[in-house]
């Protein structure tokens, strides 16, 4: 548990600047705003406010600094990624308190953050080495083709507010490993954690302009004008399916290369073969990470008629045993919700699905009189097709729970959304498992677990839910272009 003394050093450590060509610098307007604790609704500390004249900033050192970086030897680029992953892990401690603050998730879930962040860069550092091409003698024997792989260039990174450090690490260790510069554009409502990532960052060596850090209100202002600007070659976006849209738009004038990884409805299938113990297990892990708050999450749950009941029953109880506070104080396993639009829209979802014949198990709901966007746990049965809930992404710690009795009917069930990102499918039969993986329409499956996110896998969706892989070995191609080489020997 942390107290005001040492949270107030936590901040006061925490540059607020802007990151441009490696040094620390004001807004060029002179612009603020301020950075909010969700869980008392008051603000932490200022920053940067940047403009349209900033981001044109960043981007000359951010176009400077390519050539130099792009021949920079990939062992000298991962082990500064090695140094950063240490010095992560270091500080893995006020790192976590800092991420709380600014977001409000538990410690422990900050801590855990923490160390899945710093993982996207001891990954990569590992990559940097493996970027491998080819040598082939042509069907013909004229010649030989030669394959190499080279930085895509310049790359816009934006980032959202609930995974504040690991999104910034799962895009920039791979720009790194590849040799691209980088301009980030955190999430306005947490930028601290990604400016203590830059800091760290200059600490392990990273030359001056390779990764620079806009802090803005104002998203459009700043971004749209980089990706309409021949020099960006990139952009890299994690966030609502609707601004994904947009980015795609603009980045079509300059024909970008785009990594997406946008909004989900993550089905969680429950068969009348599972093992209940895993099912609520992995139910709870997958719809309460991160308070409800990530694309992942799972969003609507399906139990076989058999299980239904005590299933839902297990569930309630689990999630009406959490503690819910701020995010620092002990024992808390729920904290608040990002903002006041955030709450609003978990309790219309909720209010909107009981009204269509939803059944609550647990009555959570707003806690009233409380300063922070606090909604504790809620666990609904019977909910219709119809209701919201079930077509909407929630984001926020409501559980909507519906029954089948065949496969072939919720696997239509679990592909009836616009949305692919995850799916979660609980049985103890091998057969039913792969068949299962292989008709859902979702770029990732977890069976029998309730998180699937690990840097050594690609993550990404399919339909609305994105375009293009971030971590494993697909995680560096993003920032890679291949070049087809002739050789006339």
């Amino acid at each position: 548990m942390a107290d005001d003394k040492y949270e107030k050093m936590v901040i006061d450590r925490v540059p607020k600047a802007l990151l441009i060509g490696g040094k620390w610098v004001p807004a060029a307007a002179g612009a603020e705003f301020e950075v909010e604790d969700p869980s008392i609704a008051a603000p932490l500390c200022s920053v940067p406010d940047a403009r349209r004249e900033d981001a044109f900033a960043a981007l000359d050192a951010a176009t400077a600094a390519q050539g130099d970086w792009a021949a920079t030897p990939p062992r000298e680029r991962g082990e500064i990624l090695r140094r950063a992953f240490e010095i992560i892990m270091r500080r893995q401690d006020d790192l976590a308190v800092l991420m709380t603050l600014e977001m409000g998730k538990p410690l422990a879930e900050s801590l855990g953050e923490i160390a899945y962040a710093a993982e996207f860069f001891r990954w990569f550092s590992e990559t940097a080495v493996r970027t491998d091409g080819t040598w082939q003698v042509p069907p013909d024997g004229n010649g030989r083709i030669v394959v190499m792989r080279q930085p895509v260039g310049p790359a816009v990174l934006v980032t959202p507010w609930n995974f504040p450090m690991a999104m910034g690490t799962r895009k920039i260790g791979p720009a790194v490993a590849a040799g691209c510069t980088m301009i980030v554009k955190p999430a306005h409502q947490t930028p601290l954690s990604m400016l203590a990532l830059g800091e760290i960052l200059g600490e392990a060596g990273l030359p001056e302009g390779v990764l620079n850090i806009l802090t803005t209100t104002r998203a459009a202002e700043v971004v749209e004008p980089l990706l309409k600007d021949g020099r960006v070659r990139k952009v890299s976006f994690t966030g609502s399916t609707e601004v994904g849209r947009k980015l795609i738009e603009q980045s079509a004038d300059q024909v970008l290369r785009t990594s997406m990884e946008l909004g989900g409805n993550a089905p969680l299938i429950v068969c009348a073969d599972a093992d209940l113990d895993k099912a609520v297990e992995g139910a709870v892990l997958a719809k309460m990470r991160n308070i409800g708050e990530a694309c992942t999450a799972a969003n609507r749950m399906y139990v076989h008629r058999s299980l239904a009941e005590e299933f839902t029953s297990r569930l309630a109880e689990e999630l009406g045993s959490m503690k819910v506070g701020r995010g620092t104080e002990r024992d808390v396993r729920v904290g608040p919700l990002i903002d006041q639009a955030a709450l609003d829209k978990v309790d219309e979802l909720v209010k909107d699905a009981v009204a269509a014949g939803a059944r609550p198990l647990l009555e959570g709901g707003p806690i009233e009189h409380s300063p922070g966007y606090f909604y504790a746990p809620t666990v609904l049965a019977d909910v219709p097709p119809s209701a919201r809930a079930m077509k909407e992404e929630i984001f926020g710690p409501a559980a909507p729970v519906a029954t089948f009795d065949e496969d072939d009917e919720v696997i239509e069930y679990a592909n009836d959304t616009v949305h692919g990102l995850v799916s979660y499918v609980f049985t103890e039969n091998l057969r039913r498992a792969v068949r299962f993986a292989e008709r859902i329409e979702s770029g990732m499956v977890g069976v029998n677990k309730g998180i699937v996110s690990t840097p050594a896998a690609p993550f990404g969706g399919v339909k609305h839910s994105g375009l293009g892989r971030e971590g494993g070995h697909a995680g560096v191609d993003e920032y890679l272009e291949t070049k087809y080489v002739a050789l006339d020997v």
